[in-house]
């Protein structure tokens, strides 16, 4: 098969806000080849990831991503492969091209899938897909009161788990951090899973870091997530080092597996958490699961959009059945809700499954799609780039 069209539609809540939410507007791929319509998401600014697969070549080291996707074959995931590493070559002064070719590479996944009648985890070597523990998703509120009450409603949902991020916590006192700690815990139960999630609100200052770390072991969290950004690999070294039981998470801002085997090696994390739509794809996602079993690291996905985007990340470590926790977007803003006719939603016992479908297994509905679809044109000489596609 060749792939005969890649469309981008860019999706908008009519007001997005400074809110840690990525779930406030999302860039969804369409790829067909072969008679098979597939689709993918990025999690990226979607404008300048469309701009990356239409724009004018720089230079030989600077070409758009669509220059190395259009009219390729794609029979077989070694093809997708074989793709990935020509847009490295092609694209390697876009940094914007391994976020643009995520959403591609996902849906590419999604096309074999359906080719071969196979979910994706089976092509990816997984002779099953095991039951993953989702964790509620969400930030701090404002307040501690706010937190307590949202892992409370978390709790009473159905959620073991729930992990609170950004808002306030770091940006205050340690009494402030130590009171919406407290809430956290007491809204999840004595029982629960409680991760933390720092939003890199430390850049690299270990003992600003460090400071939190006997509140998080109080309140017995699991992790502490991103206390620095994500390319500190050695303030990570240097907090993991320091006399604790709390392991750190870290991963999401890996857009190769490159970035995720230092994060491991180097932030020495106890949990590599890898978003598909960022990475590359759900292939180098596998190959980072694969590295972190071998090393002793548990994976996790990292999703905050749509549960298109919450399948996908699951795949690449499926069938690994002692890697169970699964980032779960609790409270998604209606537009990544409601953009697919397919949820995957915790059973009684508080577990998820992914699809036993073929492809992705995620059906989308275009009618709501089109009602947060956002008209976009990229014109450069008087020549049309970019028209938003039709959706249908």
């Amino acid at each position: 098969m060749k792939i005969e069209s890649v469309d981008f539609f860019y999706l908008s809540m009519p007001v997005v806000t400074d809110a840690g939410d990525g779930s406030q507007d999302a860039l969804v791929v369409r790829v067909r080849a072969g008679g098979i319509e597939a689709w993918g998401e990025c999690e990226a600014s979607p404008l300048t990831s469309i701009a990356s697969f239409v724009c004018p070549m720089s230079h030989g080291a600077c070409r758009p991503v669509g220059t190395s996707v259009l009219g390729a074959d794609v029979s077989s995931p070694a093809d997708i492969a074989r793709i990935a590493a020509t847009i490295q070559w092609n694209s390697m002064d876009l940094l914007q091209a391994a976020h643009t070719w995520s959403g591609v590479e996902i849906a590419l996944w999604d096309l074999l899938g359906k080719k071969h009648g196979d979910p994706v985890y089976k092509l990816l070597g997984y002779e099953r897909a095991y039951p993953k523990t989702p964790y509620a998703s969400q930030l701090f509120g404002d307040t501690p009161q706010q937190t307590l009450e949202s892992c409370r409603a978390a709790r009473e949902a159905g959620f073991r788990a729930v992990k609170c991020g950004w808002g306030p916590f770091g940006r205050g006192t340690l009494q402030d951090d130590a009171d919406q700690l407290a809430a956290a815990r007491e809204g999840i139960g004595p029982d629960g899973i409680l991760l933390v999630d720092a939003g890199q609100i430390w850049n690299q200052d270990v003992d600003a870091a460090a400071a939190r770390l006997p509140l998080l072991e109080g309140v017995k969290a699991t992790w502490l997530e991103e206390p620095f950004n994500g390319s500190a690999y050695e303030a990570y070294g240097a907090l993991a080092d320091r006399p604790s039981s709390m392991k750190l998470a870290g991963g999401e801002a890996a857009h190769n597996i490159f970035m995720a085997r230092h994060t491991i090696d180097i932030g020495k994390v106890g949990f590599i958490q890898i978003d598909c739509g960022r990475i590359g794809g759900i292939g180098p996602a596998k190959q980072v699961a694969d590295y972190a079993k071998a090393k002793g690291v548990t994976y996790v996905n990292h999703t905050f959009t749509s549960h298109l985007a919450l399948c996908a990340s699951i795949q690449p470590y499926a069938g690994l059945e002692a890697h169970r926790i699964c980032e779960y977007p609790v409270k998604p803003q209606p537009m990544a809700w409601e953009m697919c006719k397919t949820h995957i939603a915790p059973d009684r016992n508080g577990e998820i499954q992914l699809p036993d479908r073929p492809g992705l297994g995620i059906e989308l509905d275009l009618a709501a799609m089109k009602r947060y679809l956002v008209d976009a044109e990229i014109k450069v000489g008087g020549k049309y780039l970019y028209r938003t596609p039709a959706l249908d």
